[in-house]
């Protein structure tokens, strides 16, 4: 088989990055692992950048999310059971974001490529990838028991943290950088109405809580909680419990329990490989990044990602490499803003079973002068929202 693009992975960023290519004329296949039925199973964030959303309209995938998406312009903060909005586009100029489930921009992305009758290739098992140094790689895997290659121009690791991709680079031409805390997100979903209309992040004493949504009748809420924990140790009933001893009276008073959809224990960690392109080779979002969910960065970050990407990509068809010259460094300044931004975050709203007291309070100061402050509340909210992008 030939194509002109092989794409590892289809997540978002391997979905959004093979329908700029096909938008543009460019020739792409996608090799999936797993079925488009566990890709739809994953449960994953759903607040997206402007950024995110324009580039989902460029895509032509657009329609569904401004019918069903929620449109905030803020959210609150939820300090010593004291609540402070952060006015998102009211500090931006107007700027804002879109609660929309992850599930659901794949769904639309996977419904657009096979209306368009272009490949993908579910189940591709012992994946490989091949003389990405040169000017001729190719990609090897197995269907149904029998093996394929695919002969292409360049290759887009889209295949998340424990991909292929990155992990046949040399380990003597990547670097990577690792931050792992030490606590995750019990995370509960339930076809329950938000306890808000805005997302509601909770700094307590017991630890960290968020109250989020997927629509106006699916919730998502999550507890900070130690690495050691298990999820078969959490009932509903327990997990509703302590959702509510982190939790103000005005949303206890609003909150609807109900049984749980999915429950799942997620690590949180930051990470990052530079370079992000080998050769004929590309990574692009998980696998080249991770960033705690904390500032809502890591679908946002690989959709940045295959922007860049498939503007590379096009410029190079176009009889330029320019574009391909500088895709990882383009990438990687707005990566590293992003995890400093959830990396601050995490820092601010979670309680660190290794925090002495004076930097415990250090940080309680740094969050009374963000609540309490223009300039503190305006870094917040323009992180938020998302960066300029910088073409």
């Amino acid at each position: 088989m030939r194509t002109q693009v092989a794409i590892v992975g289809a997540g978002p960023s391997g979905l959004i990055l093979g329908q700029l290519l096909h938008k543009a004329g460019i020739d792409a296949v996608i090799l999936e692992a797993q079925t488009p039925e566990y890709v739809l199973g994953r449960i994953r964030a759903g607040v997206l950048e402007q950024v995110a959303v324009d580039l989902l309209d460029e895509a032509g995938v657009g329609s569904r999310m401004h019918a069903e998406g929620l449109p905030h312009d803020g959210f609150d903060l939820l300090i010593g059971g004291v609540r402070h909005r952060i006015d998102l586009a009211g500090l931006t100029g107007g700027k804002r974001v879109m609660v929309y489930g992850q599930t659901e921009l794949t769904r639309d992305l996977m419904d657009a490529r096979a209306a368009a009758g272009l490949k993908t290739v579910y189940e591709a098992k012992d994946v490989s990838v091949h003389d990405f140094g040169g000017t001729r790689p190719h990609v090897r895997y197995v269907k149904d028991g029998a093996a394929h290659e695919i002969d292409c121009d360049f290759i887009a690791g889209c295949d998340g943290f424990h991909g292929v991709c990155r992990a046949s680079v040399p380990k003597n031409a990547i670097a990577n950088f690792e931050r792992v805390y030490p606590f995750g997100w019990l995370g509960l979903l339930s076809e329950t109405p938000p306890v808000s209309e805005e997302l509601i992040y909770a700094k307590t004493e017991r630890g960290f809580a968020l109250c989020s949504m997927r629509s106006h009748t699916r919730s998502r809420y999550y507890v900070q909680v130690p690495l050691t924990e298990k999820v078969e140790n959490w009932s509903d009933a327990k997990f509703w419990d302590e959702l509510r001893r982190r939790l103000d009276p005005q949303a206890n008073e609003r909150l609807v329990t109900g049984p749980s959809i999915e429950k799942s224990i997620a690590p949180l960690r930051s990470f990052v490989a530079e370079p992000m392109r080998f050769g004929r080779m590309f990574l692009a979002g998980d696998a080249a990044h991770i960033v705690p969910p904390t500032g809502a960065k890591g679908l946002n970050l690989a959709a940045t990602d295959v922007r860049c990407l498939s503007r590379a990509l096009i410029e190079f068809y176009a009889g330029s490499e320019a574009g391909i010259d500088r895709y990882s460094a383009r990438c990687l300044r707005r990566i590293w803003k992003a995890e400093r931004f959830s990396w601050w975050m995490t820092m601010l709203l979670h309680t660190f079973p290794d925090t002495n007291p004076f930097e415990q309070r250090a940080l309680d100061a740094e969050l009374d002068y963000v609540v309490h402050s223009l300039a503190g509340r305006t870094t917040m909210a323009e992180n938020y929202v998302g960066l300029p992008f910088e073409d």
